[in-house]
């Protein structure tokens, strides 16, 4: 049991990291043979845990930003896709398509940048996290189920 609570702490932290978030972290825990159900729970926990700390703490991010990308006046891919979402599909639109095209965090900041309220921010945010986290997840039991009937 010690190991397998190690395991699910990885996830955690894992989910709640900026880039592996849960796309990448809910299939490799289900094929890792640990029960679907708690790694979903674990990923968009930790997914879920570090969006709600950036939006709360929103400004002083927005300001820690600035300061270390002062010198950088170009916006980088991933914003740019962001703000093209935006433009397109609004907030929904960005916080749905978040995960897969330019994660969660940078989705809610990005929403938070461009002027969204807070709790709309965050509702979307939760519903995106936990839509994918179930996408993701049944993607993978399907993949293992398939693979065990095939061999």
């Amino acid at each position: 049991m010690g190991v397998e609570l190690v395991e699910y702490a990885l996830i955690f932290l894992a989910a709640a990291t900026p880039w592996l978030e849960i796309a990448l972290v809910v299939p490799l825990g289900i094929v890792r043979g640990l029960s679907p159900f708690w790694v979903m729970v674990t990923g968009f926990t930790g997914n879920l845990l570090t969006v709600f700390l950036l939006i709360v703490l929103f400004q002083r991010v927005r300001e820690y930003m600035e300061k270390r990308n002062k010198s950088e006046k170009k916006e980088g891919k991933r914003q740019t896709r962001a703000r093209n979402i935006w433009n397109k599909y609004g907030l929904p639109g960005l916080s749905l398509l978040g995960p897969i095209l330019i994660g969660t965090h940078i989705a809610a900041f990005i929403s938070m940048s461009l002027g969204a309220d807070k709790a709309r921010v965050l509702f979307w945010q939760i519903v995106s996290i936990a839509l994918w986290t179930l996408i993701f997840g049944y993607a993978a039991i399907a993949g293992v189920d398939f693979l065990i009937r095939e061999s």
